[in-house]
């Protein structure tokens, strides 16, 4: 029987019982034999955000202050898609047993590889305040547009977990592809430079501009140091939104009743 990814999505947000349980479950179980506890959670956004954004700014002769801001709220970004799209291309083969006892609501797996990614997001965003704090740069204008452009970076994150998470199943070899994929576009998205040291008229400005995490990323900071955002950011997202969404809508009506024989 064919599937509906967006009524299957509806459904699993209007049930959130068997995802946002397992989500807490992991985490608990994570970090409950730790001493730290949670502590191990907050730090990598403190070590990343303050100590290779100072190391960084002062390398590439920026403000502390500034960098700090930008570096943090970048990596934070580029964070959470990775780790949702590099986890959702083993999400089915992981919950395999789930899925071949009648469990089918594909989505119902994609759902909490994004929960848990966007806790440890939710976890830096004390991180993130800190470091705005200090940033000449910052706006408050800018906390106006910070969730419309979350919600358009997880509306992304949706369709491009269902289309990893389906050819993982049937292809191993797409978690390495995906992670070595990621790793490799980390160069391309301005996070340890600025947009501003790649015009979009140089070779460079446009390559860094075919990569999405370029976009992603700019349209939630931005605003938030006072930067402006291209024209090309607007088109290029609204063109990736609206064409990534009908190729993952295919892609699931095609494919998704096959999961349980490929796992």
């Amino acid at each position: 029987m064919n599937r509906s990814l967006v009524q299957d999505y509806l459904d699993t947000l209007r049930h959130p019982a068997f995802w946002m349980y397992a989500t807490w479950l992991d985490l608990v179980t994570k970090y409950r034999r730790s001493r730290l506890g949670m502590f191990w959670a907050f730090f990598p956004p403190i070590l990343y955000t303050f100590g290779v954004g100072i190391f960084f700014a002062h390398l590439q002769g920026e403000e502390a202050g500034k960098f700090v801001a930008h570096l943090g709220i970048g990596y934070m970004i580029f964070r959470f898609v990775t780790v949702s799209l590099s986890e959702a291309t083993t999400t089915y083969a992981g919950h395999a047993n789930f899925i071949l006892d009648g469990r089918t609501r594909l989505t119902d797996y994609i759902l909490r590889v994004v929960a848990k990614a966007l806790f440890y997001f939710v976890l830096a965003v004390p991180v993130m305040a800190c470091a705005l704090a200090i940033s000449p740069g910052f706006q408050w204008i800018g906390l106006v547009t910070l969730l419309p452009a979350l919600a358009l970076v997880i509306l992304n994150i949706a369709w491009m977990g269902a289309v990893v998470s389906v050819i993982g199943a049937r292809l191993q070899d797409v978690y390495e592809l995906i992670g070595s994929a990621l790793m490799f576009s980390f160069l391309f998205t301005p996070i340890l430079w600025t947009a501003a040291s790649a015009p979009p008229d140089t070779l460079r400005g446009a390559i860094a501009r075919a990569n999405p995490l370029f976009h992603l990323v700019e349209i939630v900071r931005a605003p938030l140091l006072g930067e402006p955002i291209e024209l090309l950011t607007y088109t290029y997202l609204a063109v990736f939104t609206v064409a990534g969404w009908l190729t993952a809508i295919l892609i699931y009506r095609l494919y998704a009743r096959f999961v349980p024989m490929w796992i």
